[in-house]
């Protein structure tokens, strides 16, 4: 085994955990957005809960945000305008970001 194979893996293991790591971060997100968003629709409990899920797999659906931000456009309306919910996916990327670093 060679330096440059074991650099190699390195590289190959600190790509994979990254990757893991922002997956994460994306997922506690959406969920996070789903329970300020069920905060806003009266929403509490079990269905509170319920409702938060739907916006993760919301994910799911296409590469990027913008499943997710339609979602919640749709289901705030009048309620949360473009500009309140794009504030709060930022606001929430960093504390998820920062909760899953934390328990890592």
């Amino acid at each position: 085994m060679t330096t440059f194979d074991d650099r190699e893996r390195s590289y190959e293991a600190k790509f994979a955990h990254d990757a893991d790591l922002r997956f994460k971060a994306e997922a506690r997100r959406n969920r996070l957005l789903g329970e300020w968003a069920a905060g806003l629709l009266g929403k509490s409990g079990d269905e509170a809960r319920t409702y938060a899920l739907t916006v993760v797999t919301s994910d799911f659906e296409e590469p990027g945000d913008g499943d997710v931000f339609r979602k919640l456009a749709a289901d705030l309306s009048g309620k949360a305008d473009e500009a309140a919910i794009r504030a709060k996916m930022d606001e929430l990327r960093t504390e998820a970001r920062r909760q899953v670093l934390e328990e890592s």
